[in-house]
């Protein structure tokens, strides 16, 4: 017998990295039904994804294809249904692609949210609408400096621009339409499927291969960018803390210094901070095999690259959000469970 009471959560990009990571997340830890919104692009590797970890063998998941920079017609809206958080996820993420056309970008991280956001406002049930989004957007940190979520904004490429404008449409729609609005910031994310575009499957391939790998330097070229990185299922872990506990009775702002700052954002922050060919040189260790490395003063050649970032990650500490493992345990089993052989695909 169906049980109404069970909660319902919509995910934009589900098919994704991370969102497919969200998902066996919500399978494992909670009761809730879940419905995917997805393109279906060349990130999402189609179905393939949920496939692996076996999310049709749930019948609590069901999907959708479709393009949510398009308006959510009447028949889509009826076949999601009521819902009670959407996790808005969906988004293109590759800087380098942004650099060289910007328009899919705008589309779909600033049209494609205005779209969930206008969806939202048709659901009478909605407890939660979580935006996800990204360190850029605060801009290049100096060494030492971990932004907070009440610092300003200072995007240097068209990826982090298009995320900066769709924080502030939400935010712009949790002020004028009262939409229960939830924003995280999240560093770099790794793990099991990810695109092989990315830096680390990426130098997995190359390190196997015996090829060059292109390390990310200042304009001296002795000096490589650096980021903290954080395993897709401890993001997964966070967001749902976010969900089941956030607080969203009250002012969604709060004032600090004599400012008011929007108040349900929180950072979601890796353990440590580590440079790029440090990281190249583990996965090689970790491979088994040398590294051939070239040190690549990319910013300067391609304004937009930027070489550090850095997020403050005590509000989710102070709400009780702590790693499981270490970074460097984390990254091992992600490089491990890429070379075993029935994962090898996953590297093509």
């Amino acid at each position: 017998m169906k049980n109404n009471n069970v909660k319902r959560i919509l995910v934009t990009g589900g098919c994704g990295f991370i969102g497919h990571h969200f998902i066996e997340h919500l399978l494992k830890n909670t009761d809730w039904n879940i419905i995917v919104l997805d393109k279906l692009t060349y990130a999402s590797e189609g179905l393939d994804r949920l496939r692996d970890i076996e999310a049709f063998d749930n019948k609590r998941v069901t999907t959708f294809t479709a393009d949510f920079t398009n308006k959510i017609n009447e028949g889509l809206a009826k076949e999601i249904g009521d819902i009670n958080y959407i996790v808005h996820m969906g988004a293109e993420t590759h800087v380098d692609n942004s650099i060289k056309n910007p328009e899919p970008f705008v589309m779909s991280n600033v049209v494609g949210t205005m779209r969930m956001l206008d969806f939202a406002r048709t659901l009478d049930n909605l407890e939660k609408f979580l935006l996800f989004s990204t360190d850029e957007v605060y801009g290049p940190a100096p060494e030492g400096i971990n932004y907070k979520e009440t610092d300003r904004h200072n995007t240097t490429n068209p990826y982090a621009a298009t995320k900066s404008g769709s924080e502030m449409l939400a935010i712009s729609y949790a002020n004028c339409y009262r939409i229960p609005l939830i924003i995280s910031n999240t560093m770099n994310v790794f793990g099991e499927r990810q695109h092989p575009e990315k830096f680390i499957p990426g130098t997995i391939n190359k390190v196997r291969a015996g090829e060059k790998v292109i390390i990310h330097s200042d304009a001296t070229k002795t000096k490589a960018g650096r980021r903290y990185y954080i395993h897709a299922r401890n993001v997964a872990s966070a967001v749902l803390k976010l969900l089941r506990e956030i607080d969203m009775s009250g002012a969604i702002y709060e004032t600090i210094n004599g400012m008011p700052h929007f108040k349900r954002r929180y950072n979601i922050v890796g353990e440590k901070e580590i440079d790029n060919l440090e990281l190249a040189k583990f996965i090689a260790k970790t491979v088994g095999k040398e590294l051939f490395y070239e040190m690549t003063d990319f910013h300067s050649a391609r304004p937009g690259h930027d070489l550090r970032y850095g997020l403050d990650g005590t509000k989710m500490k102070e709400l009780g959000f702590e790693l499981p493992k270490t970074f460097e345990d984390s990254l091992t089993k992600t490089i491990q469970w890429f070379l075993d052989e029935k994962n090898k695909r996953w590297l093509q």
